[in-house]
This record gives structure tokens, sequence and C-alpha cells, in this order.
């Protein structure tokens, strides 16, 4: 089991956590249709390091950006998610 050290929190067990989606296909209101759509059903599928989104839903319930290496599961980096910086 990964331990995901929340932002606001410190360190968790990843049980308290909840894996939403990588940040490269959330999609905003503002996007046409087609962006839409190449976000949600085109999206890349890195091997490597990726950012996903994962909320705290046991502990403080934020949303944080998890820098995570898809093969080892090692954890880079957590940060809080302001979606108007990942929009």
């Amino acid at each position: 089991m990964m331990q995901i050290v929340c932002p606001f929190c410190g360190p968790r067990a990843q049980a308290e956590f909840a894996y939403e989606r990588t940040l490269d296909s959330i999609v905003t209101l503002a996007m046409s249709a087609e962006d839409a759509v190449a976000r949600l059903y085109a999206r890349a599928n890195p091997r490597g390091e990726d950012d996903e989104l994962w909320r705290h839903g046991f502990g403080c319930r934020q949303w944080i950006v998890l820098s995570r290496d898809r093969r080892t599961h090692r954890i880079l980096s957590a940060a809080f998610y302001d979606p108007a910086m990942h929009a």
C-alpha cells in the first residue's frame, strides 16, 4: 500500500484516498465539444510519470494532485489542486 503525504494532513495510508483521473482528462465548460471529447476519450496513457487527481475522502476531503510514477507507484510530489491553475 502506498503512503500519500497530504498537503493538509501529512502522511496517510492510500486507503484514505480515492483516485479520480489524470489531470489531462479534466474538462471545463469553456472548452469546445471537440476538445472535451478528445480529453475524455483520447488521453495519453504513459508508462512513466504522470499527474493524477486524488481526493482525501477519509481525511480533509480536499482534492490533491499527485505526481506519480505508474510503473513503480513512487510518489514524486503532492500538492493542493487549484482548478484555475490546471484548466
